[in-house]
């Protein structure tokens, strides 16, 4: 990608019009414009200036790898509008190329996600194929602890991104390589909600009258928690459900309250009518936004920021670079009171 292309990928992905950009920098939007069509270069006092007003480093504007990003499956709210999905997307691009150039550097790190691809016709074959993906990844029954490590240990790049109110979740190929980005202001239970039914899009094959987004929601719950584990924990028929047991349940399987509630009304555990009414209450006290008592802790990705410091410390990257990889001031203040500690100890023994 030229330095115009970067130019115009930071300033979308800053949510900055041409002449809030120019504004900023002391230039032109004509200047900006020209810029960004690859029809002048900006000098490097100007460079030093859009590095600043874009909040990027000036390494950025010369980063060699570039890779296109189309959002497949898109979890938003409808009042997302095209503007805001155009910086989501380009903040979304940046991180992927930071990943790739990191990853680059350790080939032997490189692993296929190799995600199979399940054909299904009905729910009861999504619940199949939320077992067979269980079985193909040996993980039984038991509660899945950590679902972010889980989906990058076998191979599917995740990320996370803030600032974007009516964005939920979305995922890709990217070189080949599964992605699923989600955003960070959500509660654990959300989060892993939206990464099993963005899995749900990568590995369903969809046939006859299946609706998307219900087949994947389907997928989510069934691969979190089993048919038959909710059955063990539930019981086969109920005619209601206790609100300390679902709160119990959530934080057993990292599955939300109200997921627990479809999932018994998937199964026949509940009738129609006992859900309509659980959910009822749930609204009633406005725990529908947000859950009562104790929330269930969010996950977070490594292994990006993982190769980055074992980049750092192999010395195949400067510290500036480690930190514009990274996208964020690098986690070393306790690396330099160690050392301020070994130090004064060798010191000592003098």
């Amino acid at each position: 990608m030229t330095i115009g292309g970067r130019i115009k990928q930071a300033r979308k992905a800053g949510n900055l019009s041409l002449r809030k950009l120019a504004d900023e920098i002391g230039v032109s939007a004509m200047a900006i414009s020209k810029y960004e069509r690859d029809q002048d270069v900006p000098s490097s006092g100007v460079l030093l200036r859009l590095s600043q007003a874009l909040k990027v480093n000036v390494d950025f504007f010369f980063r060699p790898s570039t890779v296109s990003v189309q959002l497949q499956a898109y979890r938003k709210h409808a009042v997302l509008g095209v503007k805001e999905q155009e910086v989501i997307q380009m903040r979304i691009q940046d991180w992927v190329e930071r990943y790739l150039e990191v990853e680059s550097l350790f080939p032997e790190e490189q692993h296929p996600a190799n995600l199979p691809l399940y054909k299904v016709t009905s729910p009861d074959e999504i619940e199949k194929a939320a077992l067979k993906l269980r079985d193909h990844w040996n993980l039984g029954y038991d509660p899945i602890e950590n679902l972010v490590q889980l989906l990058e240990d076998r191979g599917i790049k995740v990320g996370i991104i803030s600032g974007f109110e009516h964005f939920d979740a979305c995922t890709f190929f990217a070189d080949d390589d599964p992605v699923i980005v989600t955003k960070s202001e959500l509660s654990g239970d959300r989060q892993r909600f939206n990464l099993g039914h963005e899995l749900g899009h990568l590995i369903l094959n969809l046939q006859g009258d299946l609706k998307t987004e219900r087949a994947a929601n389907r997928f989510a719950g069934a691969f979190l928690v089993p048919a038959d584990t909710a059955r063990f924990e539930l019981g086969s028929n109920r005619t209601d459900l206790n609100i300390n047991e679902l709160f119990m349940l959530k934080h057993k399987y990292g599955l939300s309250m109200q997921a627990w509630i479809y999932r018994a009304k998937d199964l026949s555990i509940i009738s129609e009518n006992t859900a309509r009414r659980l959910f009822r209450q749930f609204r009633v006290n406005d725990w529908y936004r947000q859950e009562p008592r104790k929330p269930y802790p969010s996950e977070t990705p490594m292994r990006m920021e993982r190769l980055i410091y074992r980049a750092l410390a192999e010395d195949l990257i400067s510290r500036s670079r480690a930190q514009e990889l990274v996208g964020k001031p690098l986690q070393l203040g306790w690396e330099m009171e160690a050392q301020q500690q070994n130090d004064l100890a060798i010191r000592s023994s003098n």
